[in-house]
Protein backbone atom coordinates (compact mmCIF):
# COMPACT_ATOMS: atom_id res chain seq x y z
CA UNK A 1 0.00 0.00 0.00
CA UNK A 2 1.13 3.65 -1.19
CA UNK A 3 2.25 6.23 1.60
CA UNK A 4 -0.12 9.01 1.21
CA UNK A 5 2.96 11.52 1.18
CA UNK A 6 4.95 8.95 -1.55
CA UNK A 7 1.52 9.18 -3.54
CA UNK A 8 0.95 12.65 -3.54
CA UNK A 9 5.18 12.91 -4.78
CA UNK A 10 4.54 10.15 -7.25
CA UNK A 11 1.94 11.98 -8.70
CA UNK A 12 3.40 15.07 -8.69
CA UNK A 13 6.47 13.74 -10.77
CA UNK A 14 3.71 12.26 -13.25
CA UNK A 15 2.58 15.27 -13.77
CA UNK A 16 5.90 17.03 -14.03
CA UNK A 17 6.90 14.76 -16.49
CA UNK A 18 3.52 14.95 -18.60
CA UNK A 19 3.73 18.52 -18.88
CA UNK A 20 7.25 18.07 -19.61
CA UNK A 21 6.41 15.78 -22.72
CA UNK A 22 3.57 18.25 -24.07
CA UNK A 23 6.22 20.89 -24.01
CA UNK A 24 8.39 18.78 -25.98
CA UNK A 25 5.80 17.73 -28.29
CA UNK A 26 5.11 21.27 -28.83
CA UNK A 27 8.11 22.10 -29.07
CA UNK A 28 8.15 20.54 -32.30
CA UNK A 29 5.50 21.42 -34.05
CA UNK A 30 5.06 24.45 -36.56
CA UNK A 31 2.51 26.67 -37.85
CA UNK A 32 2.60 28.29 -41.12
CA UNK A 33 0.20 30.26 -41.84
CA UNK A 34 0.32 31.11 -45.46
CA UNK A 35 -1.82 31.94 -48.64
CA UNK A 36 -4.84 30.34 -50.52
CA UNK A 37 -3.49 29.25 -53.27
CA UNK A 38 -0.06 27.26 -51.80
CA UNK A 39 -1.35 24.61 -50.14
CA UNK A 40 -0.09 22.00 -52.51
CA UNK A 41 3.46 23.66 -52.83
CA UNK A 42 4.00 23.87 -48.78
CA UNK A 43 2.55 20.26 -49.16
CA UNK A 44 5.58 19.21 -50.84
CA UNK A 45 7.89 21.53 -48.94
CA UNK A 46 6.65 19.70 -45.77
CA UNK A 47 7.25 16.52 -46.90
CA UNK A 48 11.10 17.02 -47.87
CA UNK A 49 11.46 19.20 -44.89
CA UNK A 50 10.41 16.96 -41.96
CA UNK A 51 13.51 14.25 -42.97
CA UNK A 52 16.02 17.24 -43.86
CA UNK A 53 15.28 18.59 -40.51
CA UNK A 54 15.70 15.08 -38.55
CA UNK A 55 18.93 14.16 -40.62
CA UNK A 56 20.40 17.96 -39.56
CA UNK A 57 19.25 17.98 -35.97
CA UNK A 58 17.91 14.62 -34.76
CA UNK A 59 14.68 16.56 -33.91
CA UNK A 60 10.95 14.65 -35.36
CA UNK A 61 9.15 17.93 -35.94
CA UNK A 62 5.73 18.56 -37.65
CA UNK A 63 4.37 21.04 -39.73
CA UNK A 64 0.87 22.12 -39.75
CA UNK A 65 -0.58 24.44 -42.22
CA UNK A 66 -3.20 27.43 -42.43
CA UNK A 67 -4.47 28.78 -45.41
CA UNK A 68 -6.74 31.45 -46.58
CA UNK A 69 -6.69 34.75 -48.32
CA UNK A 70 -3.46 36.65 -47.69
CA UNK A 71 -4.62 39.90 -45.76
CA UNK A 72 -7.27 37.92 -43.74
CA UNK A 73 -4.09 35.26 -42.63
CA UNK A 74 -2.45 38.47 -41.67
CA UNK A 75 -5.22 39.45 -39.79
CA UNK A 76 -5.66 35.98 -38.05
CA UNK A 77 -1.86 36.29 -36.82
CA UNK A 78 -2.12 39.73 -35.54
CA UNK A 79 -5.32 38.79 -33.78
CA UNK A 80 -3.76 35.63 -32.10
CA UNK A 81 -2.83 32.81 -34.41
CA UNK A 82 0.09 31.15 -33.21
CA UNK A 83 1.74 30.69 -36.72
CA UNK A 84 5.68 30.14 -36.22
CA UNK A 85 6.44 31.98 -39.47
CA UNK A 86 3.97 33.15 -42.35
CA UNK A 87 4.69 32.72 -45.97
CA UNK A 88 2.37 35.97 -47.85
CA UNK A 89 2.27 36.58 -51.25
CA UNK A 90 2.81 40.45 -50.44
CA UNK A 91 4.52 42.65 -48.50
CA UNK A 92 2.35 44.13 -47.11
CA UNK A 93 0.48 41.82 -45.47
CA UNK A 94 3.98 41.05 -43.45
CA UNK A 95 4.17 44.34 -43.06
CA UNK A 96 0.84 45.24 -41.45
CA UNK A 97 2.04 41.98 -38.85
CA UNK A 98 5.37 44.40 -37.97
CA UNK A 99 3.62 47.41 -37.21
CA UNK A 100 1.05 45.35 -34.95
CA UNK A 101 4.38 44.37 -33.12
CA UNK A 102 4.33 40.82 -33.73
CA UNK A 103 7.54 40.76 -36.25
CA UNK A 104 10.40 42.39 -36.57
CA UNK A 105 10.19 45.64 -38.44
CA UNK A 106 13.00 44.83 -40.53
CA UNK A 107 11.75 41.41 -41.65
CA UNK A 108 13.12 41.98 -45.06
CA UNK A 109 16.64 41.86 -44.00
CA UNK A 110 16.48 38.50 -42.25
CA UNK A 111 16.90 36.34 -45.59
CA UNK A 112 17.95 36.35 -49.07
CA UNK A 113 16.33 38.27 -52.07
CA UNK A 114 14.53 40.60 -49.16
CA UNK A 115 12.92 37.48 -47.60
CA UNK A 116 10.76 36.27 -50.99
CA UNK A 117 12.03 32.78 -51.96
CA UNK A 118 10.21 32.97 -55.39
CA UNK A 119 7.16 34.60 -57.26
CA UNK A 120 4.53 34.38 -59.96
CA UNK A 121 3.10 36.81 -62.09
CA UNK A 122 -0.47 37.57 -63.16
CA UNK A 123 -1.76 35.82 -66.18
CA UNK A 124 -5.46 34.93 -67.66
CA UNK A 125 -7.11 31.81 -67.94
CA UNK A 126 -9.80 31.42 -70.87
CA UNK A 127 -12.26 28.51 -72.10
CA UNK A 128 -11.67 26.87 -74.96
CA UNK A 129 -11.19 28.23 -78.14
CA UNK A 130 -10.69 32.00 -76.35
CA UNK A 131 -14.42 32.27 -77.49
CA UNK A 132 -14.33 36.02 -76.53
CA UNK A 133 -11.10 36.43 -78.07
CA UNK A 134 -9.22 37.61 -74.89
CA UNK A 135 -5.83 38.54 -76.00
CA UNK A 136 -4.47 41.38 -73.60
CA UNK A 137 -5.79 43.62 -71.13
CA UNK A 138 -7.84 45.64 -73.03
CA UNK A 139 -9.78 43.20 -74.06
CA UNK A 140 -11.18 42.63 -70.28
CA UNK A 141 -12.69 46.14 -70.08
CA UNK A 142 -14.90 45.20 -73.24
CA UNK A 143 -19.54 44.91 -72.59
CA UNK A 144 -20.22 41.25 -72.23
CA UNK A 145 -17.12 39.82 -70.96
CA UNK A 146 -16.88 38.37 -67.75
CA UNK A 147 -14.03 37.91 -65.19
CA UNK A 148 -13.10 36.16 -62.17
CA UNK A 149 -11.24 37.53 -60.28
CA UNK A 150 -10.54 37.25 -56.07
CA UNK A 151 -11.10 40.54 -53.89
CA UNK A 152 -8.06 42.66 -53.46
CA UNK A 153 -9.19 43.65 -50.23
CA UNK A 154 -8.68 40.16 -49.03
CA UNK A 155 -6.68 38.39 -51.85
CA UNK A 156 -2.73 38.72 -52.48
CA UNK A 157 -3.95 37.92 -56.23
CA UNK A 158 -6.38 39.87 -56.48
CA UNK A 159 -4.20 43.32 -55.21
CA UNK A 160 -1.58 41.96 -57.79
CA UNK A 161 -4.10 41.60 -60.69
CA UNK A 162 -5.54 45.26 -60.16
CA UNK A 163 -2.21 47.05 -60.10
CA UNK A 164 -1.19 45.23 -62.97
CA UNK A 165 -4.19 46.40 -64.88
CA UNK A 166 -3.78 50.20 -63.44
CA UNK A 167 -0.17 50.03 -64.54
CA UNK A 168 -1.16 48.58 -68.41
CA UNK A 169 -3.72 51.49 -68.65
CA UNK A 170 -1.64 54.35 -67.28
CA UNK A 171 1.22 53.39 -69.30
CA UNK A 172 -1.42 52.94 -72.63
CA UNK A 173 -3.48 55.93 -72.25
CA UNK A 174 -0.98 57.97 -70.03
CA UNK A 175 -2.83 58.64 -67.27
CA UNK A 176 -4.13 58.16 -63.85
CA UNK A 177 -7.40 59.39 -64.40
CA UNK A 178 -7.76 56.90 -67.50
CA UNK A 179 -6.18 54.28 -65.64
CA UNK A 180 -9.36 55.01 -62.98
CA UNK A 181 -11.40 54.35 -66.00
CA UNK A 182 -10.40 51.61 -67.25
CA UNK A 183 -9.95 49.60 -63.57
CA UNK A 184 -13.49 50.68 -63.22
CA UNK A 185 -14.84 49.05 -65.96
CA UNK A 186 -12.53 45.97 -66.00
CA UNK A 187 -13.75 45.34 -62.20
CA UNK A 188 -17.91 45.84 -63.96
CA UNK A 189 -17.28 42.75 -65.49
CA UNK A 190 -17.01 40.77 -62.31
CA UNK A 191 -19.74 39.04 -60.99
CA UNK A 192 -18.60 37.89 -57.78
CA UNK A 193 -15.60 38.95 -55.72
CA UNK A 194 -14.49 36.02 -53.87
CA UNK A 195 -12.20 36.25 -50.98
CA UNK A 196 -9.63 33.94 -52.09
CA UNK A 197 -7.52 33.13 -55.14
CA UNK A 198 -8.88 29.41 -54.45
CA UNK A 199 -12.39 30.15 -54.21
CA UNK A 200 -11.50 31.98 -57.64
CA UNK A 201 -10.28 29.07 -59.27
CA UNK A 202 -13.75 26.98 -57.90
CA UNK A 203 -16.01 29.69 -59.26
CA UNK A 204 -14.02 29.75 -62.97
CA UNK A 205 -13.49 25.98 -62.97
CA UNK A 206 -16.37 23.79 -61.66
CA UNK A 207 -19.19 26.57 -61.24
CA UNK A 208 -18.29 27.75 -64.50
CA UNK A 209 -18.84 31.22 -64.25
CA UNK A 210 -17.09 33.69 -66.09
CA UNK A 211 -14.71 34.18 -68.94
CA UNK A 212 -11.58 34.77 -67.80
CA UNK A 213 -9.79 34.09 -64.13
CA UNK A 214 -7.12 36.61 -63.71
CA UNK A 215 -4.57 34.66 -60.92
CA UNK A 216 -1.49 34.17 -60.88
CA UNK A 217 0.60 31.95 -63.29
CA UNK A 218 1.46 29.35 -60.85
CA UNK A 219 -2.40 28.83 -60.24
CA UNK A 220 -2.83 28.66 -63.79
CA UNK A 221 0.22 26.33 -64.42
CA UNK A 222 -1.79 23.66 -61.74
CA UNK A 223 -4.79 24.40 -63.21
CA UNK A 224 -4.27 23.10 -66.64
CA UNK A 225 -2.06 19.83 -65.14
CA UNK A 226 -5.04 19.05 -62.60
CA UNK A 227 -8.18 19.61 -64.86
CA UNK A 228 -8.22 18.80 -68.30
CA UNK A 229 -6.09 21.18 -70.33
CA UNK A 230 -7.92 20.60 -72.90
CA UNK A 231 -11.11 22.67 -71.17
CA UNK A 232 -8.60 25.71 -71.16
CA UNK A 233 -6.23 27.79 -72.98
CA UNK A 234 -3.58 30.38 -71.21
CA UNK A 235 -3.28 33.82 -72.51
CA UNK A 236 0.27 35.64 -71.86
CA UNK A 237 -0.63 39.93 -71.55
CA UNK A 238 1.82 41.89 -73.19
CA UNK A 239 3.13 42.68 -69.81
CA UNK A 240 2.64 41.54 -65.96
CA UNK A 241 3.81 42.30 -62.50
CA UNK A 242 6.45 41.23 -61.00
CA UNK A 243 4.59 39.27 -57.59
CA UNK A 244 7.13 38.82 -54.69
CA UNK A 245 5.75 35.82 -52.23
CA UNK A 246 7.60 37.37 -48.94
CA UNK A 247 8.42 35.38 -45.39
CA UNK A 248 8.65 35.88 -42.57
CA UNK A 249 9.25 34.34 -38.59
CA UNK A 250 6.94 35.32 -35.95
CA UNK A 251 8.87 36.80 -33.16
CA UNK A 252 6.20 36.85 -30.63
CA UNK A 253 5.37 33.03 -31.82
CA UNK A 254 8.69 32.03 -31.26
CA UNK A 255 9.71 33.56 -28.47
CA UNK A 256 6.73 32.13 -26.46
CA UNK A 257 7.54 28.33 -27.93
CA UNK A 258 10.67 28.41 -27.88
CA UNK A 259 10.82 27.44 -31.93
CA UNK A 260 13.11 30.45 -33.19
CA UNK A 261 15.96 27.51 -34.59
CA UNK A 262 13.37 25.53 -35.80
CA UNK A 263 11.28 28.28 -37.70
CA UNK A 264 14.40 30.14 -39.23
CA UNK A 265 15.58 26.47 -40.48
CA UNK A 266 12.23 25.88 -41.99
CA UNK A 267 12.32 29.32 -43.96
CA UNK A 268 15.95 29.29 -45.21
CA UNK A 269 14.99 25.57 -46.63
CA UNK A 270 13.02 27.64 -49.44
CA UNK A 271 16.18 29.58 -50.35
CA UNK A 272 18.04 26.01 -50.51
CA UNK A 273 18.70 24.56 -54.11
CA UNK A 274 15.70 21.42 -53.22
CA UNK A 275 13.43 24.46 -51.48
CA UNK A 276 13.97 26.47 -55.11
CA UNK A 277 13.60 23.23 -57.03
CA UNK A 278 10.08 22.42 -55.38
CA UNK A 279 8.86 25.88 -55.95
CA UNK A 280 9.65 26.09 -59.72
CA UNK A 281 8.15 22.62 -60.16
CA UNK A 282 5.15 24.24 -58.34
CA UNK A 283 5.34 27.06 -61.24
CA UNK A 284 6.59 29.75 -59.22
CA UNK A 285 9.33 31.27 -60.23
CA UNK A 286 12.61 30.78 -57.95
CA UNK A 287 14.83 33.61 -57.27
CA UNK A 288 17.93 31.40 -57.26
CA UNK A 289 19.31 32.37 -60.91
CA UNK A 290 20.89 28.63 -61.32
CA UNK A 291 17.58 26.84 -60.40
CA UNK A 292 15.32 29.31 -62.95
CA UNK A 293 17.91 28.66 -66.11
CA UNK A 294 16.90 24.85 -64.89
CA UNK A 295 13.34 24.92 -65.19
CA UNK A 296 12.91 28.43 -67.83
CA UNK A 297 11.17 26.84 -70.43
CA UNK A 298 8.32 26.82 -68.41
CA UNK A 299 8.08 30.50 -67.58
CA UNK A 300 6.51 32.55 -70.83
CA UNK A 301 8.82 35.47 -71.26
CA UNK A 302 6.77 38.12 -70.35
CA UNK A 303 7.66 41.90 -69.92
CA UNK A 304 7.35 42.13 -65.95
CA UNK A 305 6.88 45.94 -63.94
CA UNK A 306 7.53 46.20 -60.06
CA UNK A 307 5.34 47.66 -57.34
CA UNK A 308 7.52 49.85 -56.61
CA UNK A 309 8.63 51.01 -60.21
CA UNK A 310 4.63 51.55 -60.90
CA UNK A 311 3.44 52.88 -57.24
CA UNK A 312 6.69 53.99 -55.59
CA UNK A 313 6.04 51.39 -52.35
CA UNK A 314 4.21 48.45 -51.37
CA UNK A 315 3.52 51.15 -48.78
CA UNK A 316 2.13 53.85 -51.15
CA UNK A 317 -0.29 51.83 -53.01
CA UNK A 318 -2.32 50.21 -50.22
CA UNK A 319 -2.60 53.39 -48.70
CA UNK A 320 -3.21 54.97 -52.51
CA UNK A 321 -5.17 51.97 -53.61
CA UNK A 322 -6.56 49.70 -51.20
CA UNK A 323 -7.15 51.22 -47.39
CA UNK A 324 -10.78 52.18 -46.65
CA UNK A 325 -12.22 54.88 -49.03
CA UNK A 326 -9.28 54.56 -51.70
CA UNK A 327 -9.41 54.25 -55.06
CA UNK A 328 -10.32 50.02 -54.83
CA UNK A 329 -13.53 51.47 -52.49
CA UNK A 330 -14.82 54.47 -55.06
CA UNK A 331 -13.96 52.13 -58.15
CA UNK A 332 -15.81 49.17 -57.27
CA UNK A 333 -19.65 49.00 -57.14
CA UNK A 334 -20.96 45.61 -55.86
CA UNK A 335 -23.61 44.18 -58.22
Amino acid sequence: MHHPARLSRLLAATCSLLLLGSSAAHATELLNASYDVARELYKDVNASFVPYWKQKTGEEVTINQSHGGSSKQARAVIDGLAADVVTMNQQTDIDAIAKAGVLRADWRDAFPYHAAPYGSTIIFLVRKGNPKQIHDWGDLAREGVQLVIPNPKTAGNGRYSYLAAWAWAKEQYGSDDKAREFVGKLFHNVPVLDAGGRAATTTFIQRGIGDVLLTFESEVLQITKTFNKDDFEIVVPSMSIDADAPVAVVDRVVEQKGTRALAEGYLNFLFSPEGQRIAARHYLRPRDPAVFAEFQEQFKPIRLITVEGAFGSWAEAQARHFADGGEFDRIYQPH
